[in-house]
């Protein structure tokens, strides 16, 4: 990885870049949200591109970057030394760092509901020795980010903090900043959900992001749910190894099956995710792919709008009647078709003659 140290040409101008030199895009991630900083761990397992790849700049095109990611990030210690990993941070406050991508991992705690204290905080302010609340960075550094991005589905519609109860007020970054959010660049928010990520899908999107910053790609198509569109635009049935057992009506009893998973609660046909398709590393796996219900953890509304996870989904009763229906007429006339073409055709047999058709041309 790019070590977070800059050079002593870096130190002296103004944005940490020599005059006429392209500038470095810094991205600062903060994974002090409400969260298990599994779309952290998740993510080191991308391939399309690796981490590595994006941090090494070795893709062609891709401006030169610097990771400030807790996660691989060696620089620790007390705060205010140029050297130490929150450094970077107050550096993006005050405007030397430019440009720079602002990653939130997790949740977004309301801490207006804790006066007593804060719900969760990234490094301490040299001033006062207290806590920097998360909510508080993002407010100091999002009206600076070239772009605002979102991982995992804490960090995009609060997920499992955000559900019924809600203790801390928990909600995603759209729901902190607003929805029609954009950047100092015009860059609406990016969400990028999962719970946790599929690892190639923020990788895509963060390199997306950087060819857009150097002009090598256009605005990035988002969805209405600020997902990126050419990823979430289609459901998990749609991409499905199991899809063609729910047309011919066979679905599964248990979860050794290979058929379809509707009936024992997978909401694949109603939610928008990529993993059966993409598969989950390097092409394999992913939750149906290998014998999982799909849960919606890239929806919104999960996890309140999809519990409990092991019942039928609404509406699957009806569905599952007809397709069941409409699917043993399909069966049965596909095993009759079947039984025609499971067979070699008949003119294919010894014998002392040609008897094919073959006419000779003298």
């Amino acid at each position: 990885m790019t070590p977070a140290t800059p050079s002593s040409a870096e130190t002296t101008h103004t944005g940490g870049t020599p005059a006429g030199e392209t500038p470095t895009i810094h991205i600062l991630w903060i994974n002090a949200g409400l969260s298990c900083d599994g779309d952290s761990v998740a993510l080191t397992a991308a391939m399309q591109p690796s981490i590595e790849q994006i941090a090494l700049g070795v893709l062609p095109g891709l401006p030169k970057i610097q990771v400030h990611w807790p996660l691989i990030d060696f620089d620790s210690g007390p705060v205010g030394g140029a050297d130490t990993f929150i450094e970077w941070f107050f550096k993006g406050e005050r405007g030397e760092i430019d440009p720079f991508v602002l990653v939130v991992e997790g949740s977004v705690p309301n801490e207006a509901i804790k006066p007593e204290g804060y719900w969760c905080g990234f490094g301490d302010n040299p001033e006062t020795g207290q806590p920097i609340t998360t909510s508080e960075w993002i407010d100091r550094l999002a009206p600076k980010a070239l772009a605002v991005v979102a991982i995992g589905t804490c960090a995009t519609y609060g997920g499992i903090h955000a559900m019924a109860g809600n203790p801390t007020g928990a909600m995603g970054v759209p729901d902190y900043l607003g929805w029609n959010w954009k950047s100092k660049a015009g860059i609406p928010i990016v969400c990028v959900p999962g719970c946790p990520i599929q690892p190639d899908n923020f990788a895509e999107t963060l390199t997306y992001l950087l060819y857009q910053a150097a002009g090598s790609a256009p605005m990035i198509p988002l969805d209405d749910k600020l997902r990126p569109a050419w990823l979430f635009g289609a459901t998990v049935h749609e991409g499905c190894d199991r899809a063609g057992y729910y047309e011919q009506g066979d679905f599964a009893d248990t979860y050794d099956s290979p058929k379809c998973l509707v009936k024992i609660g997978c909401w694949g046909p109603v939610v928008k995710c990529n993993v059966p398709k993409r598969g989950w590393m390097n092409g394999i796996g992913g939750c149906p792919n290998v014998g999982g219900i799909c849960i919606a953890c890239t929806m919104p509304g999960f996890p309140d709008k999809f519990m409990p996870f092991m019942d039928q989904p609404p509406g699957a009763t009806l569905s599952t009647k007809a397709s069941g229906a409409y699917g043993a007429v399909v069966r049965r006339l596909r095993n009759v078709t079947q039984q025609t073409v499971d067979k070699e055709p008949k003119w294919r047999h010894t014998g002392g003659k040609l008897t094919t058709g073959y006419r000779p041309p003298w």
